[in-house]
């Protein structure tokens, strides 16, 4: 049964504030916590669609995020437009509150999903010096996981990219900390777009400094003076967020002098939030939270995991429950975790759930969905990214441009015959 007893909350006619106070006031402990967790796609769901068993025994008190929608699954556009619905449907109809999920899924170069437009390597786009072309791509991006039922993307990389041997450096534009900024400036606002209601949230990662790991290994210690931090790695995170009002933020799974980036209140509240004004979410890399137990050797236990993360400002967990379950319930009872840091990350969360409009938008429209796929629009602007992203670095004995009496031309790779 649909609810039909109206709270402030439930009222889009009040202020933001005012309806995330009055919901925060009515929710347990128990939904304060669900609340900064995620469920992969695959917890709740299966090939039938949503599993009603499963969803009863994992989010019955309300569910934060759904992790990879689309990517986790196999799913065509239209299928899962309509297990979104499902979902949206559970948690409105059947839980207490009915408080939606925000759904998140990656869209580094296009929204990584079954039948989306597949646009060139971010390094590749970065080479246009096109900030309009970036802009364009991530206006098709939105409107493409707004279509399907996701409402945050786990992009831009904002990372300086200086070390070739780092595995990471086709998702960054480049070594240069201002076409980085310019980039990914343009990239924000093309998936967030003016009216957030209608927009995709955007996460600048990974902050900070992760690119320049110790020997190129991903994970690895970055050794980073704090000048350089500054002007270098900082710079492009800075511009999002006091320029583009960036939505959200995922720190880095290393450590910068021997601090992790997941536990650094230095990060992400002292830069971040009282310096720059960030007023947005920070959601953790997938596991970095409870690495700070297995990886870094920093917690002793997954509470303690909890404790570090949720103390230095980190709101949300993904990709599943893990730290911020049961040990963190376990921890606030035992009154080793504030409720006011609870507080904190939920009133953060609900605010970005008014904001792009869950509550008075939960569902989308499956047989809207196919018009914003594979368009030959979207077809004609991927071909303008991938031509103009082509650079010439030594043209020998004159090679190009090619003759037109060639016979054969050898086309090679997975999309050659595409």
């Amino acid at each position: 049964m649909a609810k039909t007893l109206i709270y402030p909350y439930q009222d889009a006619a009040l202020p933001v504030e005012q309806r995330v106070g009055d919901l925060l006031r009515r929710m347990t402990l128990e939904e304060k916590v669900a609340q900064l967790g995620s469920r992969w796609i695959y917890e709740i769901a299966d090939e039938r669609g949503l599993n009603r068993e499963w969803a009863q025994q994992r989010i019955a008190h309300g569910l934060g995020q759904v992790t990879r929608l689309a990517g986790g699954s196999s799913l065509g556009p239209i299928e899962t437009a309509k297990l979104a619905n499902q979902i949206q449907k559970f948690l409105i109809e059947e839980t207490r509150l009915g408080i939606p999920a925000l759904i998140h899924d990656e869209c580094c170069s296009g929204f990584l999903a079954n039948g989306a437009t597949n646009f060139p390597q971010i390094i590749g786009v970065a080479s246009t010096w096109a900030p309009e072309l970036v802009e364009a791509m991530t206006r098709v991006i939105r409107r493409q996981m707004r279509a399907v039922g996701v409402h945050h993307g786990l992009a831009p990389v904002l990372d300086i990219a200086r070390d070739p041997r780092w595995g990471r450096t086709e998702e960054t534009f480049g070594e240069d900390p201002y076409l980085t900024t310019v980039m990914g400036l343009a990239y924000i606002r093309g998936l967030q777009g003016d009216d957030w209601s209608e927009g995709v949230m955007a996460t600048g990662k990974h902050f900070v400094g992760y690119s320049a790991a110790e020997g190129g290994l991903n994970w690895a210690p970055a050794h980073i003076t704090a000048r350089e931090l500054r002007e270098v790695y900082l710079a492009p995170f800075e511009a999002a967020v006091r320029v583009a009002r960036l939505a959200s933020i995922m720190p880095a799974y290393h450590e910068i002098d021997g601090e992790p980036c997941s536990s650094s209140r230095r990060l992400m509240t002292d830069i971040l939030r009282d310096e720059w004004g960030f007023e947005g979410l920070v959601v953790s890399d997938y596991m970095a939270i409870d690495q700070l137990r297995n990886y870094h050797k920093l917690a002793r236990d997954k509470a303690h995991a909890a404790h570090l993360a949720l103390g230095a400002g980190m709101d949300v967990e993904l990709p599943s429950v893990d730290a911020y379950g049961q040990s963190l319930l376990e921890a606030v009872v035992a009154g080793d975790i504030p409720m006011e840091w609870i507080d904190r990350s939920v009133r953060r969360i609900l605010t970005l759930k008014f904001a792009f409009g869950l509550f008075e938008s939960p569902y989308v429209d499956p047989d809207a969905v196919s018009a914003v796929f594979d368009t030959e629009e979207q077809r004609n602007l991927a071909r303008e990214i991938a031509r103009k992203s082509l650079v010439l670095l030594k043209n020998e004995g004159n090679l190009l441009p090619l003759p037109k009496t060639l016979a054969s031309i050898a086309v090679i790779g997975p999309n050659a015959d595409s």
